[in-house]
This record gives C-alpha cells, sequence and structure tokens, in this order.
C-alpha cells in the first residue's frame, strides 16, 4: 500500500497513552457502552482522527454518521465560537431566540412535502422517534405502532419499544411499550428483486391485520428508508408504494426515521426523497448539527397541533447546536449533497467490482455515501460471515481505517460528505488488502 497524507501509525495500538486511558474507562465508565476497537481519540480535522499517541487514522465512520462536514470544519467551528460567545443557552422551552426560528424555518423548507410545517426540538435520534410517536398517538387517539425486524430507533423506552436489532438491547429492560408491533423489512429476494408487490407490508394487511390487530387502532407506521443498523438494506420502490397505500387506506401515520439516513447522507438531502415519498413525520438527527448534540421532529402545521406543555425539552434546540445546524445546511446545500452522490457512486462502482475479485463480499449496497458490504463465507449459500466482519473491522484499524459494522454480518461505509475521491482510493485499497488477509487466514 502507497503512503497517504491521511494515515500514520506510528505506535502499536493501543498505544502507552491509549492504555492509560483504556485502563481508567474500564474503571470509571459505564460498561454498556459498545466499542469495536481500542481508538483514544485526541483530535481530528476533517477526514482524520488523531489518538492520544499521535496516530493518524482515516475516519470512514464519521462519529457514526454525524459528522457531516467532517471533523472540526473551519466554518462549523467559526459559528459555534461566534455563537457561543453570544448566548449558549437559554431554553426554548420558556424562552424565544431567533437561531431556533430560523433553523426551524429551514428545515421546513428543505424536508420533503410542502413547507408549511412545525419542528420539535430534541437532543438526539431517540428523542426525535419518542416525539413522533407522542405527537402520533396525540393527533390520532390511537395507541398502536408498526415497526419492522432488524429496525434500530433509539434505546429510550418508547424507541426501544421499536428498536428490533439485537436481542442485547432489549434484554432486561421489559416490559416495553405496549402495543407496538414487528412485520418484515424488505430483506427476502422477491422483494429486492423480483418486486411483484412488496410482500413485507403485504404481511401487515394479510397477517397483522387479521389476526391480532385492528388498522383503526394504529397510530402510525415507523420506518428507516434506508435500513441502518439492520444491515444497510436498501428496499425496492413497490415498499415504499405499498406503505403509502396502506396507510392511506386506514388513516395511518407514516414516520420516516432519518436520524442516520439524512442530511444529505445518500445523495440527496434525505433518503426517502429517492422513492417519492413523503411522510408524515420524519426523525432528524446525527448529521444536522455536524457532531453538535441535535435533534428534530419534524410535520405539517396541521399534524403538529399539540398544546403548550404536552411537549418539550430543556436543552433541545440550543443556540449554539442550531448555529452548528444552520452553517451544515448551507454547506450541504453548496456543495455536500452533490458530492455525496458523485462519491458514493464511485465507491459503488468499485466496490462491486471488488467483490468479483473476492469471495467473502456477497453483496454491495447502498446509496450516496450510505454503502453496506455484507460478508459471506459462501456466496452460493450466504451463510453469514459474522467472524470474519470482526476481523475485517480490526485489521482496518491496525491499518489506520476507521470503519464500523452494522447487522450481523456488514461492514459500512459511511466517511464525512467531504470525502474526496483520493481518500475513497485509500480506503478501498486497505479493505482490498484486509479482505485477501482474512480470506487467506493470516
Amino acid at each position: 500500500m502507497q503512503d497517504n497524507p491521511w494515515i500514520h501509525i506510528i505506535t502499536e495500538l493501543p498505544g502507552p497513552q491509549a492504555r492509560v486511558i483504556l485502563e481508567k474507562d474500564h474503571r470509571f465508565v459505564s460498561p454498556s457502552y459498545s466499542r469495536p476497537y481500542p481508538l483514544v481519540a485526541a483530535k481530528a480535522q476533517g477526514m482524520v482522527v488523531y489518538d492520544v499517541d499521535g496516530n493518524a487514522f482515516l475516519d470512514f465512520s464519521a462519529g457514526i454518521a454525524s459528522c457531516a462536514t467532517g471533523h472540526c470544519h473551519p466554518r462549523i467551528v467559526k459559528a459555534i465560537q461566534e455563537q457561543a460567545a453570544q448566548l449558549i443557552h437559554m431554553s426554548g422551552t420558556d424562552f424565544y431566540y431567533p437561531q431556533m426560528v430560523h433553523l426551524a424555518e429551514t428545515l421546513a423548507r428543505v424536508t420533503p412535502g410542502e413547507p408549511d410545517k412545525r419542528v420539535y426540538f430534541g437532543n438526539s435520534g431517540t428523542e426525535a422517534i419518542e416525539a413522533a410517536m407522542k405527537l402520533a398517538r396525540y393527533v390520532t387517539g390511537r395507541k398502536h405502532f408498526i415497526a419492522f425486524y432488524n429496525a434500530f430507533h433509539g434505546r429510550t423506552f418508547g424507541a426501544l419499544s421499536l428498536t428490533a436489532s439485537k436481542p442485547v438491547q432489549r434484554k432486561g429492560f421489559g416490559p416495553l411499550l405496549a402495543g407496538v408491533h414487528h412485520a418484515p423489512y424488505p430483506y427476502c429476494y422477491r422483494c429486492l428483486h423480483q418486486n411483484p408487490g412488496c410482500c413485507c407490508v403485504r404481511h401487515i394487511e394479510d397477517i397483522l391485520f387479521k389476526s391480532i390487530l385492528s388498522p383503526t387502532e394504529v397510530a402510525a407506521i415507523v420506518f428507516e428508508p434506508i435500513q441502518g443498523e439492520g444491515g444497510y438494506i436498501v428496499p425496492p420502490q413497490e415498499f415504499f408504494d405499498e406503505l403509502r397505500r396502506l396507510a392511506r387506506a386506514y388513516d395511518i401515520l407514516l414516520i420516516a426515521d432519518e436520524v442516520q439516513s439524512g442530511m444529505g447522507r445518500t445523495g440527496k438531502m434525505f433518503a426517502v426523497e429517492h422513492f417519492g415519498c413523503v411522510p408524515d413525520i420524519i426523525a432528524i438527527a446525527k448529521g444536522i448539527a455536524s457532531g453538535m448534540p441535535l435533534s428534530a421532529t419534524v410535520a405539517s402545521s396541521e399534524l403538529m397541533s399539540w398544546e403548550a406543555g404536552s411537549h418539550a425539552s430543556t436543552f433541545g434546540g440550543n443556540p449554539v447546536s442550531c448555529a452548528a445546524a444552520l452553517e451544515t445546511i448551507r454547506m450541504l446545500e453548496e456543495e455536500l449533497v452533490h458530492n455525496a452522490a458523485k462519491i458514493g457512486t464511485f465507491l459503488l462502482d468499485r466496490l462491486r467490482e471488488m467483490a468479483e475479485r473476492h469471495l467473502l463480499i456477497g453483496d454491495v449496497r447502498g446509496l450516496g455515501l450510505m454503502i453496506g458490504i455484507e460478508l459471506v463465507k459462501d456466496k452460493s449459500s450466504k451463510e453469514k460471515a459474522t467472524v470474519e466482519k470482526g476481523r475485517v473491522v480490526q485489521r482496518c484499524f491496525e491499518k489506520g481505517l476507521l470503519i464500523l459494522g452494522c447487522g450481523e454480518n456488514t461492514l459500512r461505509f459511511m466517511p464525512p460528505l467531504i470525502v474526496n475521491q483520493g481518500q475513497a482510493e485509500v480506503a478501498l485499497e486497505i479493505l482490498d488488502e484486509v479482505l485477501t488477509e482474512v480470506e487467506r487466514g493470516i
């Protein structure tokens, strides 16, 4: 592998300073966090993360798809610094300030559908989902929700009730919210390839509605336009067509969880735009403020009709995060959404070429810079290469590339949207080398 200006490994991993931090982390920090490799970050700039020992890594994880404009972009830093010098906190629950209003107006414009919308602000994706669930119950008077298997919507009680990603995320916390039902997401060959009409949505109508659940009691169907933690699954157009048909037939709201797929990641501002889908409620977080804590729940003005005091957040929509979000959206509209589409196409093409040479790659899928590489032990049987996935992630780290997995056996490429072709080529070269090593048992 050729030298490049983004990766520089000068110590063993973890290095001596990192080991000190890791030891204290194991003593004082909650063990509930899951870390796939021992990266101890000290600083970051653009596409590069530096650890406490001075090692430099090329980042294709973007703080779990949160740092849309890269790390510490000068424009974002300036927006944060200027706002922090003027007003850090007032609480939009009880007071007014222009940053919250300006951001709500901007989100009303850039989200799908007519611009006559209202916005509720929180701090995280799970809070955006909680707000969407409460709003759906409030306006419909109905109690039930439908979500999908292998979905991830968050870890607070309402959002966790929708989540069906890994047993460990729910283990020990029940009983969860009553009235949540799950259906298959379109994984099967029929849904993804033959497209005769999405059989997964048909499952809701033909099984759930005919056995245990009256559609007149369903407030909303909650879905990810591209399933994230479940394996970066891109559904067919028919999935969205059938969802809309079902929702209209029974006056059920559609809640799109765009926490990971939104804010330009897929080459459009929101993933639902690829499918001509306009949800009733949209949940946004992660990339919205380039790493600052912020989320938004967006719905039409008619729908978001709850009364004062029915839902609020002390810190949600604080002025500093709003300032970062406004500058992030400017950058997305200027060039970064286009760049995500361009570099995403380059990566997808190259990864599909790579799949022809590697026995481990069973599938490559995604939109824009939301790309999944599914690993299999055998391409004919499609047996999942779960252990191998962990080895690939670890070896990439050791070679200076930060990636993460999703689902049981999928790698994900989700770099900051500033990534250029040279950086993409380096990531591909490292992945190619690591896959060869793992396939050979090195």
